[in-house]
């Protein structure tokens, strides 16, 4: 969800479930749900979201493609259909893009560049609002077959510069725990991990100084066996 390029990398069928409540209020609920299929001809992805309640709620679909450009350069794409609905208001929609490129400099050492709604879309048949174009660079390294560090800056229009770090550690081939910081709103977040097989669970949540705490829960799903 991060960079479509990175469907280019999976070697068998993927899904994720990912649910959180901001704040720890019902009425900023968060739910998304993902798939990926890998094919001859590249692989494709599909999200779907929402956030809110019935009084206001936002949701989105995404369908993505990405494939290997040889020379270790991975690209991707995906088209999004936007909408959100405010009770006694009406609902207000747009279609959007986004994409991305990473480049694997080294078996440890890969970056990237993600860019959403680069031409700002508008919202709406008035046209009076639009989304946020959002740009960002970011980094992976493999320390060791334990230890990953993480980073990436990230631009949202009108807003200042993000900066997100975290790390993962891996205490065995079962469990592992993550740490990490958002810079623009100080916001820290933890994470703990089972794998089972091709199944990983993970528990997460973010602190917010003066908002509170966020929790969440991820289910990953990947076909892919250990030795492939």
């Amino acid at each position: 969800m991060a960079n479509q390029a990175a469907l280019a990398s999976l070697k068998g069928l993927s899904a994720g479930l990912y649910s959180e409540r901001k704040f720890l209020l019902r009425e900023l609920s968060l739910y998304s749900a993902t798939f990926a299929l890998p094919t001859n001809t590249g692989n494709f992805g599909f999200k779907a979201d929402y956030f809110g309640d019935a009084s206001y709620n936002e949701t989105g679909i995404g369908l993505a493609y990405g494939r290997n450009l040889g020379n270790k350069i991975d690209v991707g794409i995906q088209f999004n259909y936007y909408s959100f609905k405010v009770s006694s208001y009406g609902t207000a929609a747009s279609i959007n893009a986004e994409g991305g490129v990473l480049m694997h400099l080294t078996d440890e050492l890969n970056i990237g560049i993600h860019v959403y709604n680069p031409t700002g879309v508008a919202i709406g048949k008035t046209k009076e609002e639009k989304l946020p174009s959002i740009y960002s660079f970011g980094f992976g390294y493999d320390v060791s077959e334990k230890l990953f560090i993480g980073g990436e800056i990230e631009k949202i229009e009108d807003q200042p510069v993000n900066v997100n770090t975290g790390v993962q550690y891996y205490f065995d081939q079962k469990f592992f725990a993550s740490i990490g910081i958002a810079s623009a709103i100080s916001t820290y977040y933890l994470g703990f991990g089972v794998l089972l097989k091709n199944i990983q669970l993970n528990v997460v949540t973010s602190i917010h100084p003066q908002l509170g705490v966020t929790p969440g829960l991820l289910l990953l799903f990947n076909s892919r066996k250990k030795d492939e």
